[in-house]
């Protein structure tokens, strides 16, 4: 009987790049104050935004994810025909099928590479950075593109106040690919479908192409989900850190998923950690992007210089699902 033959694995993976892309269109708090009755001050007491950026009517969430890939693929100095795998995260693609993942490698010069897409909200990216750990070690790809892209200004509703006056638009890629040592750590994943309804839409494609409901657009219980991220996220994040084998203070930085600024502090409260790590805090500036927010937090963190290319972050992402991940990774 003839035996099998199957790929030979690969030690290590690391992320080799990052690209960036956010809406053109920067939205002040007083922008969305006044539908749902609120003010700047009250917002930013609540959340710590001061901005969020939003992609304008003729920008669509392809042309986010394209731009941030573009940059990743020509950062990491690789060709895109050498990209095995898309993975793009988000919970905004405007089609049912097919996967915009299959459309992005076709417009990034990624051809014939397996594509498809997460729908893990918040959790997207981290769950795409796993998966991608997995393909290059298990010899399955060689690059892998991994995309967070949300155009989330499709789907909210002006006077919701529990969780649209949060959310903005952009993506954030990231070139994954084999290495000589260890740069991405054993990821914590799972979710709580005990709490399924906690983030969500006000009703279904189905109940709207009945007259059932109005566009459906992004709601949450606010309240429970702020406790279940600052209480059980930490002990994902705690466990992913000890997973990593690294303590505290060999950390760079920590960036989870920009959801809500005190959510953002709690954590690093809660996590112990050294003034010397950098937490990052894009959410004033950008809002809370989703699958985007991760990359595009540690984007920001390089391009200013707050962190340096070999250092270790901690990044954690949490939404609805609820699902979560987190992993420690070398900063590119």
């Amino acid at each position: 009987m003839k035996t099998l033959k199957q790929t030979s694995p690969v030690s290590f993976s690391r992320i080799y790049s990052l690209g960036a892309m956010r809406g053109e269109v920067l939205v002040s708090n007083d922008d969305v104050a006044g539908p749902i009755d609120s003010s700047d001050e009250w917002i930013r007491q609540r959340t710590g935004i001061v901005t969020r950026t939003r992609a304008g009517r003729d920008t669509s969430l392809m042309d986010l994810a394209v731009g941030a890939s573009k940059e990743a693929i020509e950062k990491a100095g690789i060709n895109p025909s050498e990209i095995s795998a898309v993975i793009l995260a988000t919970i905004s693609f405007p089609y049912q099928t097919p996967s915009g993942a299959s459309l992005l490698s076709e417009l990034v010069g990624a051809h014939g590479a397996a594509a498809y897409d997460i729908s893990a909200a918040c959790a997207g990216y981290c769950y795409g950075i796993a998966q991608a750990d997995s393909l290059i070690r298990s010899g399955a790809a060689k690059y892998v593109l991994v995309v967070g892209a949300e155009k989330l200004s499709d789907f909210i509703s002006p006077t919701d106040r529990s969780i649209s006056f949060l959310l903005g638009d952009g993506a954030g890629a990231a070139i994954v690919g084999p290495s000589d040592h260890p740069g991405i750590s054993k990821t914590v994943w799972g979710s709580d479908g005990g709490n399924w309804d906690k983030v969500g839409m006000t009703g279904s494609i189905l109940e709207f192409r009945d007259g059932k409901t109005q566009w459906p657009t992004l709601i949450q219980e606010g309240q429970s989900v702020f406790r279940w991220a600052v209480w059980e996220m930490v002990k994902v994040a705690k466990e992913a850190l000890e997973q990593s084998g690294l303590e505290p203070e060999d950390l760079a930085a920590l960036v989870p998923h920009q959801a809500n600024l005190r959510i953002i502090d709690e954590f690093a409260k809660q996590l112990g950690l050294p003034e010397s790590v950098v937490v990052a805090k894009d959410i004033v500036e950008t809002g809370n992007t989703s699958a985007a927010s991760i990359p595009l937090a540690m984007h920001r963190l390089l391009a200013e210089g707050q962190v340096k290319s070999g250092g270790y972050a901690l990044q954690i992402g949490f939404g609805a699902g609820l699902a979560y991940a987190a992993q420690v990774v070398e900063l590119p």
